[in-house]
């Protein structure tokens, strides 16, 4: 017979696990609902019908409106990234599809499956809700803004991205950037903060246009109008950085060179 110590140890008490299993329902819930009426349609009343419980019951989960959005948008900027990070685990090696169009398709394909939980991160903010400054959310929202640097400017060191061109931006402004906290951009020089400030609203503008439905006279050309795009913005970001002085650019300049077809397109 074992002993005590020697039993298995479960991760956390029953308790614990059992509260743990009931907010993952809860937020999936919260997530149905989304997909059916949009983001603005989320209550707490409308989610505890749909799990049959009582307002008064989720309350022991989620004191308000507020602290489930909060863990909500929490969970989609996770799930986001995490098929980000995915996509970029199962690309093939291949020097005519440079990561960060891999991790941006990631992206776009994520957005496109699920519109409304990209609405609910992107799109008119909820009436009534401002997400805490530095909370869950700020901390998703970071993971995935690291993973985008990281490829943008991969291959490319302090010195290169510190003077890199950033198209003659204000003083006052690059001043600001300077200033930023160590956390997120912050760590990158402001020259590079600009540029990726510029690549990642050409990135995300044309998701949030396909997304709301803008873009549907491409038709089926939309993955490749999006990789095209895409290509042209990591070719133009790493023309702006200089090269190292063995004349060696970032690793992850493979901008220049022909286009497969998209392959994961939605």
């Amino acid at each position: 017979m074992l002993e005590d110590d020697q039993l298995p140890q479960a991760a956390g008490s029953l308790r614990e696990r059992r509260r743990a299993t009931a907010v993952r329902e809860i937020l999936e819930a919260a997530e149905r609902r989304i997909a059916g009426h949009g983001p603005a349609a989320l209550s707490l009343r409308a989610v505890a019908r749909s799990l049959g419980m009582t307002v008064q019951a989720l309350y022991h989960y989620f004191p308000n409106r507020d602290a489930l959005v909060t863990s909500l948008i929490a969970k989609e900027y996770e799930d986001l990234a995490d098929a980000v990070q995915a996509a970029l685990d199962g690309a093939p090696d291949r020097p005519d599809l440079p990561r960060l169009v891999v991790a941006a398709e990631g992206y776009r394909r994520w957005a496109v499956t699920h519109p409304e939980r990209f609405q609910l991160l992107f799109g008119t903010p909820l009436r009534g809700y401002a997400a805490p400054a530095e909370g869950a959310t700020t901390q998703a929202v970071r993971r995935m803004g690291t993973i985008f640097h990281r490829e943008l400017f991969d291959g490319f060191g302090a010195e290169q991205l510190a003077a890199a061109d950033p198209s003659a931006l204000p003083p006052g402004l690059l001043a600001h950037l300077d200033g930023l906290p160590p956390e997120g951009p912050g760590e990158l020089p402001p020259a590079a903060v600009a540029l990726f400030l510029d690549a990642w609203g050409r990135l995300h503008g044309l998701v949030v246009l396909e997304v709301f439905g803008h873009t549907s006279f491409i038709g089926d050309h939309q993955a490749e109008v999006f990789r095209v795009s895409m290509l042209r913005l990591l070719e133009d970001v790493h023309r702006r950085i200089p090269a190292r002085a063995d004349g060696v650019a970032g690793t992850g300049t493979g901008a220049g060179a022909e286009a497969g077809p998209p392959s994961a397109g939605a």
